[in-house]
């Protein structure tokens, strides 16, 4: 079986500059550690950047690849085409993995996800969305400042994104409208555990569930996974908030987490994998945070640690994501 290991195509000159462009570089080591097991598997396997758009549609139809493992995250620097590239894989007729168009579209819009939460009684944290400096705020403080439209935690760079006054949100919500474009998500920040849960298969499955430590950090530091923490090896942020998997819960609260990830990969649509981001308040309530279709599947990233604890290799990974892909195209 011939495989194309299609991936966004980042620049990877500048990254000192902007460190938001860490994780779109970190692409890379997902096309490389796909491609190595897809080889020891024993498929044709190939990576693909797409710089250019007619050129890719060209050489993949000629190519005519059996299955097309998707990891195109943005598109000449743009993550809002993200939706668009999945949509070409449609057209073209080839089968792919991971999520189909909408549902990423849906979860990069994190107000329409909140939306769509709200329609069916899912907790998510209040929030207001503003398009430029707010002169006021309706929500109490704390509050979190993120672009609306962006995923990775773009945005969030360190435990500033925290505001405790108006003043402090203010000058947040000027510093993100100045480099992202975008209308700017405020919500309430909810004081507690984190939970990162990992959905994968058709039908779905939850894998092992994962927590934020975060008992490391000063009384001083907000407890928010960052860009820093989730991006950065060698910062400070990084090394104090280690993620352990499994989580250390009981049966009763494992159940309703993996009750409420389920609900929201279906709600949006998920396919073949996904992970859920929530939080827990002091009160026990789950409140989601956000879901990240088709996240980083680099061999050290917090998906994989998962897979793993539920028993899977990442060879298993890669192989039930390439045959159910080619086995959806033939029963469609």
């Amino acid at each position: 079986m011939r495989l194309f290991i299609v991936h966004s195509a980042p620049e990877e000159s500048g990254t000192d500059d902007d460190p938001d462009l860490i994780s779109s570089v970190a692409i890379l080591d997902q096309a490389r550690a796909v491609h190595q097991a897809a080889i020891e598997l024993g498929y044709q396997s190939r990576c693909y950047p797409v710089i250019e758009i007619t050129e890719t549609i060209h050489d993949i139809i000629h190519a005519k690849p059996d299955v097309i493992f998707n990891l195109c995250e943005e598109y000449q620097g743009r993550t809002r085409y993200e939706l668009n590239i999945a949509s070409l894989w449609e057209l073209i007729g080839i089968p792919y993995t991971g999520n189909p168009p909408l549902t990423l579209g849906l979860a990069q819009d994190k107000v329409m996800t909140k939306r769509l939460l709200q329609g069916k009684n899912i907790r998510t944290p209040a929030y207001q969305v503003f398009k430029s400096v707010p002169e006021n705020v309706m929500l109490e403080f704390p509050l979190i400042a993120k672009p609306s439209c962006e995923d990775a935690s773009l945005g969030i760079i360190s435990t500033r994104a925290v505001s405790y006054s108006l003043s402090e949100l203010k000058k947040n919500v000027e510093i993100l409208l100045e480099k992202y474009r975008q209308p700017i998500l405020v919500e309430r920040y909810i004081s507690g555990r984190e939970f990162n849960i990992s959905v994968f298969g058709m039908p779905p499955k939850v894998l092992a569930v994962s927590e934020l430590d975060f008992s490391e950090l000063s009384d001083t530091e907000a407890k928010i996974a960052s860009y820093e923490a989730k991006w950065m090896p060698d910062h400070p942020a990084y090394q104090k908030t280690p993620v352990h998997c499994p989580a250390d819960i009981p049966d009763e609260l494992r159940i309703k987490i993996e009750d409420v990830a389920t609900q929201v990969f279906t709600l949006l649509g998920g396919r073949d994998y996904g992970r859920v981001d929530m939080r827990m308040d002091l009160q026990g309530r789950l409140y989601v945070l956000e879901f990240n279709p088709n996240p980083d599947i680099s061999p050290d990233a917090g998906f994989i640690k998962a897979v793993r604890a539920s028993g899977l290799s990442y060879s298993d990974f890669v192989e039930e994501l390439i045959q159910v892909a080619f086995l959806r195209e033939k029963n469609d």
